[in-house]
């Protein structure tokens, strides 16, 4: 499948602060990433840390907070992880399952999907 990306606004849960990003949809990503530097600057905090598996096999630790993501016309809080400074963002399947949302990679869009119980 081929990759695309979708335009996206983060905001730190408190004060409306939106930031406009574009972020690459990996659907083998667990969660939204965003860089730390811009997460810490939005006022974003750490609640835990969590192990990440990278595609390299690689293992690495990442810090995890919540915050506001803007996408499809909806505004819901996910969880997001903190990633290293210089890495672009990317929207994970957590954050596609929270907002209902499919990929559509002939179209390279996201689609409305129904959600499972």
């Amino acid at each position: 499948m081929g990759t695309f990306n979708v335009k996206i606004e983060v905001s730190n849960r408190y004060d409306g602060e939106f930031v406009p990003l574009e972020a690459m949809v990996d659907t083998g990503s667990s969660y939204l990433m965003i860089p730390q530097d811009l997460l810490r600057r939005l006022g974003v905090s750490p609640t835990e840390r969590r192990s990440f598996q990278l595609a390299d096999n690689r293992m690495v630790e990442y810090d995890m907070g919540i915050l506001e993501l803007k996408l499809d016309g909806r505004q819901i809080p996910v969880p997001v992880a903190f990633a290293p400074e210089g890495v672009s963002p990317l929207l994970g399947a957590v954050a596609l399952e929270i907002f209902a949302l499919g990929v559509d990679p002939v179209g390279q869009k996201l689609v409305s999907v129904p959600s499972l119980s």
